[in-house]
């Protein structure tokens, strides 16, 4: 009697189409959150008493003849569905959408300028934060209940509740004023941004207190997070299985415990990582008068100057809905329980 093994015909082309499923379905999700956000945006910037882009830029004094000039002319007259299709086409399509109160002033080279200094920020205090809150909150959970353990998370919770914009004003405060001029900060250079390609040493010196200011909530949130997950996995089954293998205690917690708690480091991460890209860090950016996509963002909210607003609003939403895409399709590739679910 011959035996054949019977095998699912078509599992594996059900589960490749099950993946496709959800990514397209995230996908879909993903042009409707972006498509909801302009709306609401430019929904809500004419529904503002007094911010009337062609008063400001005819100008107060204007006469009627200029108004309705302007108006005409940079299609103000039009229905508002006319005006969000046109505003959206010039800031994908043709790339030309200028800012109402600096005239002339293309909306989207001023972004891909401003992008690089938000991102040599961000990423400097990212590096900081992962490394400091891994130290942390291993450390801490490695001496749970103890002195050690309470003294970390401490600190930590100080460096969640000290508003960024406070801290950075502290640091200028001590580094470009009391102190500057003594041995410990007078390496620090005055307030503003230096290009890496034009001043290495000085894009660096001028960007130290700026990456540890901003990564000193950062620090505190992620070191509490993984202190929880990793004391939350000692009693898990694969521990104590590798304690029953005789392995070591710090080969168990680093290589096992560590690991498997970074899964929930790794996606706090990317969507605070986007976050900040994406404008997130407009505090410190005013405080410390980086040329960031904050800063920007900043500028065009104390003007009301819409086309600014709106490019780093959808900027900021592209990164954030990318981000949280990526995570996604990252548990789907790692817990197939995820993506059945789904």
């Amino acid at each position: 009697m011959r035996w054949t093994c019977a095998t699912p015909r078509g599992g594996r082309h059900d589960g490749g189409r099950l993946m496709t499923m959800a990514l397209l379905r995230r996908a879909g999700q993903t042009a409707f959150v972006l498509f909801g956000v302009s709306v609401l945006v430019f929904m809500v910037f004419f529904a503002t008493p007094g911010v009337d882009p062609t008063a400001r830029i005819a100008g107060r004094n204007a006469s009627p003849q200029i108004m309705e000039k302007v108006r005409v002319e940079y299609g103000f007259d039009r229905p508002l569905p006319v005006q969000y299709v046109t505003m959206m086409k010039k800031l994908f399509v043709t790339r030309d959408l200028a800012s109402y109160t600096d005239r002339g002033e293309l909306v989207v080279p001023e972004i891909m300028q401003a992008a690089p200094v938000t991102a040599c920020l961000v990423c400097g205090a990212a590096f900081i934060w992962v490394t400091v809150s891994i130290v942390m909150g291993t450390l801490a959970a490695a001496m749970k209940n103890t002195a050690v353990d309470r003294g970390l998370m401490m600190l930590g919770m100080i460096g969640i509740s000290i508003p960024v914009f406070w801290l950075g004003q502290v640091a200028n405060l001590i580094t470009q004023a009391r102190y500057h001029d003594t041995w410990l900060f007078s390496w620090v250079p005055g307030l503003g941004y230096t290009p890496f390609s034009q001043n290495p040493g000085e894009w660096f010196r001028g960007l130290v207190i700026p990456w540890i200011v901003l990564a000193v909530m950062f620090i505190g949130i992620y070191s509490r997070v993984l202190r929880s997950d990793l004391v939350a996995l000692e009693g898990e089954d694969f521990m104590r299985t590798a304690r029953a293998k005789g392995l070591s205690p710090a080969r168990i917690f680093l290589r096992h415990g560590l690991r498997t708690a970074m899964i929930t480091f790794v996606s706090l991460f990317g969507l605070d990582f986007a976050q900040l890209a994406g404008g997130g860090a407009l505090l410190t950016e005013v405080v410390f008068g980086l040329p960031g996509v904050g800063r920007l963002t900043y500028r065009a909210l104390t003007t009301l100057d819409l086309p600014v607003i709106m490019a780093t609003v959808m900027y900021s939403a592209i990164f954030v809905v990318l981000a949280n895409m990526m995570v996604d399709m990252l548990y789907l590739f790692l817990d197939p329980r995820v993506r059945n679910d789904r």
